[in-house]
């Protein structure tokens, strides 16, 4: 399927990870439909969305995001708790927790509902995506990607695109348009079985082990190492302070 084909997105699994993924396209102009599994998981999505402290009214508030283009960005977003509801998707970008047996389940799940056109994306931040794509169908792992965002998602314009040996490349082409449609600055990165995470994570975790052998050595302080990227390299936070994540604020 090719980029200019994408209208309407499904989001599986919402929280500030899914709810951040859903925002950006919303923003972007695409219709989106997130499923989770209860009502509530659903409300909390939404606040966050729309009220949350990444949310669309704080980024009208300061300036970022124009009144009327989240008023748009707001009706073009659905909520559902059935996965029938994303069966006419032309794109689904998969937000769930980071466990490769759900991952395998939803996909497979969604492989038999969603339609036979449409592009799959799995939001992980590390695990290999011919394993999370094995239990779809041989044509649909010719339409898989790994479209990894950082948190939060519509502060951080990271996307990594992670392509494997089976994705086309028209559908290569198209994760990266919408990406870029969503003003993301995109990085692609083969997709590598026997490995854990890809460019951002795999550099940050050996920079993290780095700054642990410093203060084991007796060299600098975690107080004067986070100090130095902090101030050397204007990261917001760096590795022993509080440093973010899913369901944490930088």
């Amino acid at each position: 399927m090719r980029s200019e084909d994408i209208k309407h997105i499904g989001v599986v699994g919402g929280g500030v990870m899914g709810g951040g993924i859903a925002q950006i396209h919303a923003i972007a102009g695409y219709r989106v439909t997130v499923k989770d599994i209860s009502d509530q998981a659903i409300e909390e999505t939404r606040y966050a969305v729309v009220d949350g402290k990444w949310g669309m009214k704080r980024s009208v508030e300061k300036g970022k995001l124009g009144f009327d283009n989240a008023l748009s960005a707001i009706d073009l977003l659905g909520y559902t708790t059935d996965t029938s509801d994303l069966s006419d998707c032309d794109m689904i970008i998969e937000a769930v927790p980071e466990d490769l047996e759900l991952k395998q389940d939803v996909f497979a799940e969604l492989d038999g509902v969603v339609k036979p056109t449409a592009l799959f994306a799995s939001n992980t931040s590390g695990i290999v995506i011919q394993e999370i794509a094995e239990n779809v169908s041989e044509q649909r792992k010719t339409q898989f990607v790994g479209m990894h965002y950082s948190n939060p998602v519509p502060v951080m314009t990271m996307c990594e695109v992670i392509y494997t040996p089976q994705s086309s490349q028209e559908t290569i082409d198209t994760a990266v348009a919408v990406a870029e449609n969503t003003k993301r600055a995109v990085s692609m990165c083969k997709d590598m079985p026997g490995t854990r995470g890809f460019i951002l994570n795999r550099i940050f975790r050996a920079a993290r082990e780095e700054a642990m052998k410093l203060v084991d050595d007796g060299i600098a302080t975690e107080e004067d190492i986070d100090k130095a990227m902090i101030t050397g390299r204007n990261w917001p936070a760096a590795f022993f302070g509080n440093r973010g994540g899913i369901g944490k604020q930088w």
